[in-house]
């Protein structure tokens, strides 16, 4: 039975952001750049925390791995459509570069969906790296102007972070939350038990 009390601190913090970004969606149209930013801001902050919330009290869970996941790129997408609004210059010269990006992303969710049923959570250092590199760029985009070299980072540490993805996801029979990296996923015990019960 769905109630409340199913969800804890680390999954309201997730919650947040999901249900924050109508809002933020609101001060684009109302051109309010400044207060959209603090707010995107804010947004990005409870992402930090909520993982480490879950971690500190023990209290992860594959639900909240997936909470967070949407979170995470219900932030990005507003993210970026604020980006695209309020430095749309920078995005019509750069936009060979972010579809160069994109791409990938959009093909590394279709494979997730078709073999999983749903978006992925590995949550890897590899993945944190690109979440931070794209808060990064994008805040300091909407409170200064377009750094190209953050965004050149910001592309690079992405890609190579999609590839990851994918390449898990062929790695992973099932679905699977929390894997550290490519490195970690070939001792990962969840993959090892299942390759054994084929043999």
């Amino acid at each position: 039975m769905f109630t409340f009390k199913n969800f804890n601190i680390a999954d309201w913090f997730s919650f947040y952001r999901i249900f924050a970004a109508p809002f933020l969606l609101a001060l684009i149209w109302l051109d309010q750049r400044l207060i959209f930013t603090w707010l995107l801001l804010i947004s990005y902050c409870t992402d930090a925390i909520d993982g480490y919330i879950a971690r500190k009290l023990k209290i992860t869970s594959p639900r909240g791995s997936q909470l967070d996941s949407l979170g995470d790129q219900t932030t990005l997408i507003v993210g970026l459509i604020g980006l695209f609004y309020f430095e749309s210059d920078f995005i019509k010269n750069n936009v060979v570069l972010i579809l160069i990006a994109f791409v990938p992303y959009v093909l590394q969710m279709v494979i997730a969906y078709y073999k999983y049923g749903k978006a992925t959570a590995f949550h890897t250092y590899l993945a944190k790296l690109s979440a931070v590199m794209q808060s990064v760029f994008i805040l300091w985009a909407l409170f200064y102007s377009p750094n190209n070299t953050l965004f050149y980072i910001m592309i690079g540490t992405g890609l190579l972070e999609t590839f990851e993805e994918i390449t898990l996801i062929f790695m992973y029979d099932n679905w699977a939350s929390d894997v550290k990296g490519i490195y970690w996923a070939y001792r990962d015990k969840r993959r090892l038990k299942k390759k054994s019960t084929n043999l």
